[in-house]
């Protein structure tokens, strides 16, 4: 059974297919806080667009993945598609307030594209969260793998957090195993391009499955990280993720930022 929160959560998100701006607005405090760079801020905002949803000519279509919670927030995984403007793959976070209001929304999008080397998409695999005593432990290992290994701070224990090479890749361009994610950090450095991450803002969980939200660079050009992580006995077993370039701050249309 999903918990309260998720299926308001949900039932926002399907109101950018419903049009249903009435249902929006009741589900959403009025000092709504968005944080998608793209939208204006507040309630009136957020209806705002599934109106406009609504008017477009071609129906926009949600397809929610994953859904999971971990205190007062909720974070789904979901493939969306915008007024006919081609799939997108999506994470999003909404925090809900004590009136249980969604009150604040970060999230980052991509381009939903063809399977990687090892022919998983961006969205397949394990859909529920398991080993719910877990939580806090799988958080910690995770906030460990970000600083260590991501964050640099020690590469040499990247072999600990991976159970020998059993590791499924969900990355656009990247081959299962940690031999597929070593390769391809290798092909990035013989081109010159870095993948950077700089600050990790939260560390999501709920069981097994652990989101870290991460601000850094790829390419030298300001980008936002969400990783999903399922941790299977101790070890990192699974990945997906979705990177956005964060826009130019002359182009937002709201002044909340990114994170």
């Amino acid at each position: 059974m999903a918990s309260e929160n998720i299926t308001k959560a949900l039932e926002l998100i399907n109101t950018f297919a419903t049009g249903d701006a009435e249902k929006a607005a009741s589900l959403l405090a009025e000092g709504y806080i968005q944080h998608n760079l793209a939208y204006g801020t507040g309630r009136d905002a957020f209806v705002g667009s599934v109106q406009w949803l609504a008017s477009a000519p071609e129906k926009t279509t949600v397809e929610n993945i994953r859904a999971f919670e971990d205190g007062d927030k909720v974070f789904l995984h979901t493939v969306y598609n915008f007024a006919g403007a081609g799939e997108q793959v999506a994470f999003d976070v909404f925090r809900f307030d004590a009136d249980g209001l969604i009150a604040e929304h970060w999230d980052n999008l991509a381009a939903k594209v063809e399977p990687n080397p090892s022919g998983r998409t961006q969205v397949d695999g394990q859909v529920e969260a398991t080993d719910l005593e877990a939580t806090e432990s799988n958080r910690e290992l995770v906030r460990g793998f970000l600083a260590d290994v991501l964050q640099g701070q020690h590469p040499e224990k990247t072999p600990e957090y991976f159970d020998g090479d059993a590791y499924l890749q969900h990355n656009t361009q990247i081959a299962d195993g940690l031999s597929g994610l070593g390769a391809a950090l290798a092909a990035m450095a013989e081109q010159g391009v870095e993948m950077v991450y700089d600050t990790v803002h939260m560390v999501l969980a709920q069981g097994d499955m652990v989101l870290g939200i991460s601000e850094g660079t790829f390419g030298g050009a300001p980008t936002s990280y969400y990783d999903l992580w399922r941790v299977k006995g101790g070890k990192i077993a699974e990945h997906w993720d979705v990177m956005e370039t964060i826009a130019e701050r002359d182009t937002w249309a709201n002044e909340n930022g990114k994170f």
